[in-house]
């Protein structure tokens, strides 16, 4: 059977794969592997649960509630809130676990469910799977005084909004933002601290009525953040997806700024203040050659990862150092937080405008975007991929003819029969030929072989 946690938790269609019982039940396990591996330490546990607004959440916090009081865990129940304020709240609460009912980007008939460790960290793997194996197993229920209480946690927005601001290295006074809110867990929280942070804001995609979660808005969904932010002559656009764990920009001409220009803005700034653990930046492999090319001339060094935030996560806690994120805009500052966090990234960004006096254009401008294309050849044996010569001759070829111009990268679908070629070049035409021809060898090489009853 496929393991039922992803990389970011378990998501799935709400009340068809991600049901009521589902949200109970793993509630309970949860509870369960963490006090065996001793996170409650003999005491009574302390949880706190939130969720982004699509109305399947509502029923999924209410599940999940109950499965952590049953099993003895008392809820904190914060309501509408960024998964990151989530992360934050267990720490800064002292709390043993917490969970977050969201699917974040996806459309709004999903939902899911993560679960935090003390200290607001995401739980290994190996914990996962401890979880998933004791779904639904018997188990002794506390009684009387031993069960949980569930309790309303009306000051977690503003704990949250005060850590945000005590953060930040230099305030927003004299920028007008524009935020894109997706109709999001961002909605309430977003304009309230960049106002308090000194901008004047605008906020468009900021009315959620739980079924209209990331729909035509958000950071999968731009066009209308760039229309307002010319419409309007603001300094700056940023887009939240629905949990906002992810940040993207858009500057005063409404050019899209993606998440490598912003790592990379971001890293300049740090290491000038000398907070830049290691002058180190971790970026996954599908990061923009020009955003590596950028930062080692400056200085800064780029390790790179496997695609997912989990990775870069790891690699940074590994080698301590203090930023990392993907190209999607989902951004991690270690030292404030211990997830990506969206309004934490924009509001460093914007930081950095209203600090240097520079447009975001112009800091923007640090990189060049070399050109990708991103070519996914379906219906192919990828397990093969790593053994076959003629592919790895192929690839050797294509990067000879690249030389420092550009890079190729095949890779696996984790899910899909699905084999991914991706050729960055200084020229768009190149990179596309170059891609083109790398297709046509995985196509012939990697083709699925018919099998005897499609023979028959």
């Amino acid at each position: 059977m496929a393991r039922l946690f992803g990389t970011d938790g378990v998501r799935g269609t709400a009340n068809k794969d991600i049901t009521a019982e589902l949200a109970l039940d793993l509630s309970v396990a949860a509870a369960h592997v963490l006090a065996e591996v001793g996170e409650f330490n003999g005491h009574r546990p302390v949880a706190v649960v939130g969720r982004d607004p699509r109305a399947s959440g509502e029923f999924l916090a209410a599940a999940t509630g109950a499965g952590l009081a049953s099993a003895g865990v008392d809820v904190r129940d914060a309501g509408v809130l960024p998964t990151p304020a989530i992360a934050y709240l267990v720490a800064q609460q002292g709390a043993d676990l917490g969970a977050m009912l969201s699917a974040s980007h996806n459309p709004m008939p999903d939902n899911g469910i993560k679960f935090f460790a003390r200290g607001g960290q995401k739980l290994a793997d190996d914990l996962e799977d401890r979880i998933e194996a004791r779904l639904r197993e018997d188990w002794q229920r506390p009684l009387g005084r031993d069960v949980g209480r569930i309790q309303p946690m009306p000051d977690g927005a503003d704990r949250y909004v005060e850590h945000l601001l005590s953060v930040l290295p230099h305030r927003l006074d004299g920028l007008h933002i524009v935020l894109d809110t997706a109709h999001g867990a961002a909605s309430a929280v977003a304009p309230r601290v960049f106002a308090e942070a000194g901008a004047r804001v605008t906020q468009i995609g900021g009315s959620p009525d739980g079924l209209n979660i990331n729909d035509d808005y958000g950071s999968t969904h731009v066009e209308h953040l760039q229309e307002a932010v010319v419409e309007l002559g603001a300094d700056l656009g940023l887009a939240f997806d629905g949990d906002a764990d992810r940040c993207l920009a858009v500057d005063a001409t409404g050019a899209l700024v993606d998440g490598d220009q912003i790592m990379a803005i971001l890293a300049l700034a740090m290491k000038e203040r000398g907070v830049l653990r290691g002058d180190t930046l971790v970026a996954t492999v599908m990061s923009n050659l020009g955003m590596v090319q950028a930062l080692e001339a400056a200085g800064i060094t780029v390790v790179q990862t496997g695609v997912g935030d989990r990775y870069v996560l790891e690699a940074m806690k590994a080698g301590g150092y203090a930023l990392g994120g993907e190209q999607s805009g989902h951004v991690v500052l270690l030292d404030h937080a211990t997830t990506g966090d969206g309004e934490l990234t924009g509001l460093m960004l914007a930081s950095r405008v209203a600090e240097t006096g520079r447009s975001l254009a112009d800091l923007a401008s640090v990189m060049k975007h070399f050109p990708q294309v991103l070519i996914n050849v379906k219906d192919v044996d990828k397990a093969a991929l790593d053994a076959n010569e003629r592919v790895a001759e192929a690839v050797r070829l294509a990067e000879a003819e690249l030389g420092e111009r550009g890079r190729v990268l095949l890779r696996k679908s984790g899910t899909e029969p699905v084999v991914r070629v991706m050729v960055e070049a200084e020229d768009g035409d190149e990179a596309s030929l170059v891609a083109a021809r790398l297709v046509d060898v995985v196509k012939a090489e990697l083709a699925l072989q018919p099998t005897a009853a499609a023979l028959d």
